[in-house]
């Protein structure tokens, strides 16, 4: 009698429950970007199907593709997710080393074009490329857009950042006040901002976009070597690749933090990204690892690369969540794959 109660409660307790949910006044909580559970550190490698091509940098368009530079071969490559498939584009100027990539709003990828001074852009839909010669700068780096549609680029032996507005095509450079600071890594903050390491110069510098002032703050750890860079609402976070750590900026308190990396001095810490739960993610270059920080509880989680002799040099996240890397190795031709964390 009392198993046909309870079966009675529980049948009548469900029907409720599907009732008010189609009624639209019970919804079942659903994960969004903000909230979702942190990746598994699921490592999947694709490989680039042109050998040696050195992929350097990912990025990632509107529909959600895959694009990355590959250095030595002279092309940008798509992968597409869904199909996993790989699509490949040969740049028009010959050895123009294409470093780092970006896609805009309308999914056009814009490269910088290492070995030859220029930047260019490729519209996916025709195949056509423009190419643009910066002034001076005979090594654009790193692009990134801010707020208002502009192109950045960092030139690191050059030691000029550079603003690029693709609607009147001006290009202006801006030099680094510390001198061979090396410019590397850059990105855009959510107040406008933009960031960017000094390789050399042991220091993050700050843009103001409009009118290209630089400010610069040197980092705790002489000749920590700050690559890569990520950017929140609050920090700076970077890798400082001599000397094995994680470090971070509150440029709202001017407060510095930094944290040795688990595999200690000689893990040579370089691409990082944050996941959509706020961790920080990056990679040991010197390990072949990468790693997992909660700035929550300030813990560590490492997770070997699948391929040995890795080495990670940028990374992006998606609109779903997904880590994308760019996977070398320290000669360029150890390793030639693109990966995924999920």
């Amino acid at each position: 009698m009392r198993n046909s109660a309870n079966f009675l409660f529980w049948t009548l307790l469900l029907a409720l429950v599907l009732a008010l949910s189609a009624s639209g006044r019970l919804v079942p909580p659903t994960l969004d970007q903000g909230t979702q559970a942190g990746l598994a550190g699921r490592i999947t490698e694709y490989v680039i199907p042109t050998p040696e091509s050195l992929p350097h940098d990912p990025a990632v368009d509107p529909q959600g593709r895959v694009w990355y530079t590959g250095q030595r071969a002279n092309t940008l490559g798509m992968f597409d997710p869904e199909q996993e498939k790989f699509t490949e584009f040969s740049i028009p100027t010959p050895d123009s080393g294409p470093h780092g990539l970006v896609a805009d709003a309308d999914g056009n990828i814009w490269f910088t074009e290492n070995w030859k001074g220029k930047i260019g852009v490729l519209n996916p839909t025709t195949g056509k490329f423009r190419e643009f010669p910066a002034p001076t700068a005979k090594d654009p780096h790193t692009p990134i857009f801010d707020h208002q549609g502009r192109l950045w680029f960092t030139a690191q032996r050059s030691n000029l950042v550079v603003r690029f507005d693709p609607k009147t095509e001006d290009m202006t450079e801006y030099s680094v006040p510390t001198e061979n600071a090396r410019p590397y890594g850059i990105v855009t903050a959510p107040d406008g901002m933009v960031w960017f390491c000094e390789l050399n110069g042991n220091k993050l510098g700050r843009i103001e976009p409009d009118t290209g002032a630089i400010t610069e703050f040197t980092t705790p750890t002489p000749n920590s070597g700050p690559r890569r860079l990520a950017v929140d609402s609050q920090y700076v976070w970077f890798t400082e690749n001599r000397a094995g750590k994680l470090g971070r900026y509150d440029y709202r308190s001017d407060k510095w933090k930094e944290w040795d990396s688990p595999s200690g001095p000689g893990s040579r810490p370089y691409g990082i990204a944050l996941s959509a739960d706020g961790a920080v993610w990056y990679n040991e270059a010197g390990a072949n690892k990468m790693v997992r920080f909660d700035p929550q509880t300030e813990e560590f989680k490492t997770f070997p690369l699948p391929s040995p002799r890795s080495v990670v040099r940028h990374m992006v996240r998606d609109s779903k969540g997904t880590l994308w890397l760019a996977v070398s190795g320290p000669r360029g031709i150890d390793n030639n794959q693109i990966a995924r964390i999920d």
